[in-house]
């Protein structure tokens, strides 16, 4: 089975870039990581916003 880059899913992996596909592909997984894209979702409350 042939991998395919995990964000476009189209293009076989770079070298420079593996996983990805290339640079594009990897600064959106990164972007996604800083915003909280792969954020798992819980029933836990933050510090924070126990004070609210």
């Amino acid at each position: 089975m042939m991998s395919l880059c995990p964000i476009c899913r189209r293009q076989k992996p770079d070298p420079a870039y593996k996983p990805f596909c290339s640079k594009r592909c990897a600064d959106i997984d990164l972007q996604r990581w800083f915003t909280g894209g792969y954020a798992i979702p819980t029933d836990d409350v933050v510090e924070d916003e126990k004070d609210r």
